[in-house]
C-alpha cells in the first residue's frame, strides 16, 4: 500500500491591517511564517509543503526555510475579505492543471497560529485517514465563555435577544454555567481536509467533521502585537515546534 500524499498549504498574504507585515515579523528570532513551514517539514505524514502568497518577499522567506513556491497567489484572492475556499480552490486547481497533482489530504496551516506539536499533527492526519466517512478534521479547545450567555443586540430598537436557545432550559442565560452544555471553540492550529470537499462540495469542512481537542494554551491567534508577544511567551513555555536557539538568525 502506497504512502498517502498529504499536502500542506500555508496561506500567508502580504497585506495585514491589524499587524502590518506580521507574517515576516520575527518570533523568537525567526519570521512568523517560518514556524508553519517547519511544522509541515517536521511532520512525517506530510509529503509536500507549499506556500500560497501574493508577496514575493514572503515567498522568498518561505522558500529559504524549505517550502515550495509553485505560484504567486492572484491578487483577487489576497484581499481583506478573501476566503479560505477561494485560496485553496485556486491552489488545488493550479496544481491539478499545471502538474496533474492531486493529494489525498490537504493540511491547512495558518502562520498566525504557530503553537503546534508534531504529535498533534500526526494524530490529526492519521485520524482523518482512518475515518473515510469524515470530510475533515478541525482542532478545537474548550471555550472560555459560553455562548448561552451571549446576546444579539439591535441598536435600532434598543432591544436584545439571546444568541442561543436550549431544548430543556427556557432561560439558559440565567442558569449557572455548570448546568449549561460544554462548548468548544475552533482554533486555527490545524485543519485537515479531503481535496474533493474543497473542489466538489465547495466547502472548507464538509460534514462530518472530526474533532481534535487541544488544551487552551494552544489557542493562539496572532492579530496584534499583544497576541504576538503572547505567542512568543507560550512558545518558550510549551514543548512545541520551534527552532533551536543555536539556529536563530542574527
Amino acid at each position: 500500500m502506497s504512502r498517502p500524499n498529504v499536502l500542506a498549504i500555508i496561506q500567508a498574504r502580504g497585506g495585514s491591517k491589524g499587524l502590518p507585515h506580521k507574517n515576516l515579523l520575527p518570533l523568537a528570532g525567526h519570521p512568523l511564517v517560518a514556524y508553519s513551514v517547519k511544522a509541515a517539514l517536521d511532520t512525517p505524514s506530510i509529503t509536500r509543503t507549499i506556500i500560497s502568497t501574493d508577496s514575493k518577499e514572503i515567498a522568498a522567506v518561505a522558500a529559504r526555510y524549505g517550502a515550495e513556491v509553485p505560484f504567486l497567489r492572484p491578487v483577487e484572492f489576497a484581499q481583506d475579505l478573501s476566503t479560505d475556499i477561494d485560496v485553496f480552490t485556486h491552489a488545488l486547481q493550479w496544481l491539478l492543471d499545471n502538474e496533474n497533482y492531486t493529494p489525498d489530504l490537504v493540511v491547512q496551516l495558518r502562520p498566525t497560529s504557530p503553537i503546534r506539536t508534531v504529535q498533534h499533527m500526526e494524530e490529526a492526519i492519521q485520524r482523518l485517514l482512518d475515518t473515510p466517512k469524515a470530510d475533515s478534521l478541525r482542532m478545537i479547545t474548550s471555550a472560555p465563555i459560553t455562548p448561552y450567555k451571549m446576546w444579539l443586540y439591535d441598536e435600532d430598537t434598543a432591544s436584545m435577544r439571546p444568541l442561543l436557545q436550549h431544548p430543556t432550559l427556557p432561560e439558559p442565560y440565567n442558569e449557572p454555567r455548570q448546568k449549561l452544555p460544554p462548548v468548544h471553540w475552533q482554533i486555527g492550529t490545524l485543519d485537515v481536509i479531503r481535496p474533493s470537499v474543497i473542489l466538489e462540495k465547495k466547502s472548507m469542512s464538509g460534514y462530518p467533521i472530526l474533532p481534535y481537542v487541544l488544551p487552551f494554551d494552544y489557542a493562539i491567534d496572532i492579530d496584534d502585537m499583544n497576541s504576538f508577544l503572547k505567542a512568543e511567551e507560550v512558545m518558550q513555555r510549551l514543548d512545541c515546534i520551534k527552532f533551536q536557539p543555536s539556529l536563530i538568525n542574527d
